[in-house]
């Protein structure tokens, strides 16, 4: 009898500790998962900031030969103070609001360029430009980065029984950081190249660039 008793309190301690291990490991992944999110939001902040501090010489230089687009400067600067303010209150949706504001504001900038011959053979434009879009390629891979992480956590917490531990610890779901329908067609304008034309949309722009790049291989 004594026996049975103590096999059956045995056999409870070694559920209990079970239980406690596998509770510690999903507290301990949550964990990691959660900061690897802020991790990644922070190198998107990173180059959205650096962005930022290109964009008053990148207005200067233009104003320097289009003074008069007074109209276009003051949307830039509007969405530059926008999103400025989105990133200090870490609100992702209004970030992701000014990011669209600042790229459509960006697009009308540039495209100034076309009016101007000088303005588009200007060295300092073009080194500007140059920096915005390396800004920009790094840009688009921190946000790929930050929502992959962001799925693999949002997958994990639906999971029983980690949605349990997730309750526990008040981790919920995260948003994704993702740019309009709008935006991903929006034209990009670079004057480095002529080929593909400046009125295709980004997406499409890409698939060229890439085909290219593998036919010169």
């Amino acid at each position: 009898m004594k026996n049975s008793t103590m096999g059956i309190i045995i056999l409870v301690l070694l559920l209990v500790v079970t239980v406690v291990i596998a509770l510690v490991g999903t507290f301990n992944k949550l964990q990691v998962l959660d900061e690897s999110i802020n991790s990644k939001w922070a190198q998107i902040e990173n180059q959205l900031k650096r962005r930022n501090d290109l964009i008053p010489n990148l207005v200067n230089t233009v104003k320097g030969y289009a003074a008069h687009e007074n109209e276009i400067f003051i949307g830039v600067a509007e969405a530059r103070a926008q999103l400025s303010g989105a990133m200090e209150n870490n609100d992702i949706e209004e970030v992701q609001k000014g990011n669209d504001m600042m790229n459509s504001a960006l697009s009308r900038l540039l495209a100034i360029a076309e009016n101007y011959p000088t303005l588009k053979a200007d060295q300092n434009f073009i080194a500007l430009q140059d920096e915005l879009a390396g800004t920009e390629n790094r840009l688009a891979v921190a946000r790929m980065d930050y929502n992959d992480a962001v799925k693999t956590l949002n997958t994990e917490i639906r999971r029983f029984p980690t949605s349990l531990v997730a309750a526990i610890l008040r981790i919920k779901q995260r948003e994704y950081f993702e740019i309009s329908e709008t935006e991903k067609n929006a034209p990009m304008v670079d004057f480095s190249k002529e080929n593909p034309p400046y009125n295709m949309p980004l997406e499409k722009q890409n698939k060229i660039e890439d085909s290219s790049d593998m036919n010169t291989q």
